[in-house]
């Protein structure tokens, strides 16, 4: 037994893989906005209304926001997006209005035109409501998917389905069919699988990831990938990576990026793995960026892209 093991551990070593010899790429979580405290943070938390004390007035999925992380040296820019009344993807994070701004109710319940009145740092607050230094500084700031496509047609963009109703993947792929210049800026899509792969059956070479997809490519990886055989989850997807959990998968790092890149899949490395934390854990620390291996040439997703772009610009 001890010899069997000691072979699994030799043939899944990382040396039977040269060592990547680039720069990693950067995807910038909701572009440039304000960082809020984590603690208790459950699914429905108002994170505007826990906000730290504001180091910029940027917020989150509007314009100036994107231009910002692209300027940081941001390579992707994720969003989020809504279907409206109308039949447009309005561009927000929440699935309500009332936490960020002074609208109520469900995104999708209303027109775009109603949405593009509101004040996106109405909610905004780092002391508990005494002071809101981000009211009256997002006043029709809200985009919809065409503004932002039209906006930086030469960028490109992650697009988070908010929901699971499999129309959003077609909504994203007419989109994409009535403004040819705008589908390469259409890098990618994740989400519910009913959305995300309807889109990505409808625009050939679309990056995507489901959430069950990634978990299942890692445990699936875990259980027999020592093998050499690669888990059909793995293939032709993004996966992405916490750093906590990297070093306990087969050949990490070279190893396991070289089967990954030969099965057609690309790496999306995360902060580490909190088993009770719902948000995206990102790199968002110059100590977490130092734990990245060396040469690694995958995707970086970080939540701070303004600390994190200048970085690992240098290395380029």
């Amino acid at each position: 037994m001890v010899a069997l093991l000691g072979a699994v551990w030799v043939y899944n070593g990382w040396w039977w893989a040269p060592a990547p010899n680039g720069t990693p790429r950067l995807i910038a979580h909701r572009g440039v906005h304000q960082a809020y405290r984590r603690e208790n943070l459950e699914r429905d938390t108002c994170t505007a209304s826990r906000i730290l004390p504001p180091t910029h007035d940027f917020i989150e999925n509007t314009l100036p926001s994107m231009a910002a992380a692209f300027a940081y040296g941001a390579d992707v820019v994720e969003l989020d997006v809504h279907p409206t009344t109308d039949g447009q993807l309005a561009v927000m994070h929440d699935w309500t209005l009332d936490c960020r701004t002074e609208g109520k109710g469900e995104v999708r319940t209303h027109d775009m035109a109603y949405l593009k009145t509101l004040d996106l740092g109405y909610g905004y607050t780092a002391d508990e409501g005494k002071t809101f230094a981000l009211r009256g500084k997002g006043v029709g700031m809200m985009p919809e998917l065409k503004d932002v496509l039209a906006a930086f047609p030469d960028k490109r963009f992650l697009v988070n389905f908010k929901s699971r109703e499999v129309r959003e993947g077609d909504m994203l792929a007419a989109v994409a069919d009535a403004h040819g210049d705008w589908r390469a800026a259409i890098w990618g899509a994740y989400g519910d699988g009913g959305p995300t792969l309807r889109a990505a059956a409808l625009m050939p070479g679309l990056k995507f990831f489901t959430k069950s997809g990634v978990e299942a490519c890692l445990i699936d990886y875990a259980a027999y990938g020592w093998t050499g055989m690669m888990p059909k989850a793995c293939r032709n997807t993004l996966v992405m990576v916490p750093l906590n959990v990297g070093s306990h998968l087969w050949g990490w790092p070279n190893l396991f990026l070289k089967r990954m890149a030969e099965a057609g899949s690309e790496v999306i490395l995360l902060g580490d793995w909190r088993g009770g934390d719902p948000g995206t854990m990102g790199i968002d620390t110059a100590e977490q960026l130092g734990r990245v291996p060396a040469g690694f040439d995958g995707y970086i997703w970080t939540n701070r892209i303004e600390l994190i772009g200048p970085l690992v610009k240098p290395r380029r």
